[in-house]
């Protein structure tokens, strides 16, 4: 599976962006998919979670009640809605797939997309 990050870029504070992870290959409805983020000097930290039919989610509690996480099958893609923006949403956000249940642990995706940017102005 090969993963494409896109939507990134600057706002301002209370601003919203909308994130999508396009997913190459015929298998993606079997993957769970997650979204990350590391910014600058901080380690990588979990976003979002979806599991494989997107019955599921699970959110990091800093963006809980802000960030949706959504997914296509159809279309192969993941989206990351995020709103109510704050400066320190500030990071390279990663998409990732994993083959099996969503967890909160990146190191037990299989698969990583590029990484998007994402700036918060205050």
């Amino acid at each position: 599976v090969q993963l494409q990050a896109s939507g990134g870029g600057l706002v301002q504070t209370g601003g919203s962006l909308r994130l999508s992870c396009a997913a190459s290959g015929r298998t993606f409805s079997s993957y769970a998919m997650g979204w990350f983020r590391q910014a600058p000097g901080k380690d990588r930290e979990f976003v979002a979670s979806i599991g494989n039919s997107g019955d599921s989610t699970s959110y990091a509690d800093s963006v809980k009640g802000r960030f949706t996480i959504s997914r296509d099958n159809a279309k192969n893609t993941v989206y990351l809605q995020m709103n109510a923006l704050k400066p320190e949403d500030t990071a390279v956000y990663y998409c990732a797939a994993v083959l099996g249940i969503a967890t909160h642990n990146g190191w037990d995706y299989d698969y990583w997309g590029q990484g998007t940017q994402v700036t918060v102005s205050s």
